[in-house]
């Protein structure tokens, strides 16, 4: 009886990923024939509400990929991959409680925020790996939100 159930319930995760899955994927089907360009995987992984490393989305693209890649995914081949991640709960976003005491090492005086001139030294000068300038503004660390004294600050409420 209870087997019934949890295999019930099963059933019903698998066709609500299933469901939430076609439905992300048709928003960037723009020929409505069950195809995406590969460049769009990535955002549709992330709005299913996981957070792939790159390496680990190339793998995953790589699963669903063509054996001659075409530079479109197909439905029926993204479908069953990404119901197993689901499933698994793989690529799971960082805990926001994890977030928030990563953000408070960064922000000692507890204000609550980072200037654009700490977050540029944190990023381009201390911790294992340095990034350039030029890499922050393309990757978008260059917008920043104000705080309404005229300064732009990272926000972290």
């Amino acid at each position: 009886m209870a087997e019934d159930k949890e295999w019930e319930s099963s059933e019903t995760t698998v066709a609500e990923f299933h469901k939430r899955i076609k439905e992300a994927f048709e928003v960037f089907d723009h020929e409505s024939n069950n195809t995406v360009d590969v460049r769009e995987i990535g955002t549709i992984i992330r709005s299913l509400g996981c957070c792939p490393s790159e390496g680990e989305l190339h793998d995953l693209i790589a699963d669903v990929e063509e054996e001659e890649p075409t530079g479109y995914i197909r439905l029926e081949k993204f479908l069953p991959v990404m119901t197993e991640v689901l499933l698994e709960r793989r690529y799971r976003p960082i805990p926001e409680d994890i977030l928030l005491r990563a953000f408070e090492v960064l922000d000692p005086a507890k204000r609550g925020f980072l200037t654009k001139e700490e977050l540029v030294k944190y990023m381009t000068e201390e911790g294992g790996v340095e990034f350039t300038r030029s890499f922050l503004l393309q990757s978008g660390w260059g917008t920043f939100f104000s705080r309404g004294n005229g300064r732009n600050a990272v926000c972290c409420n």
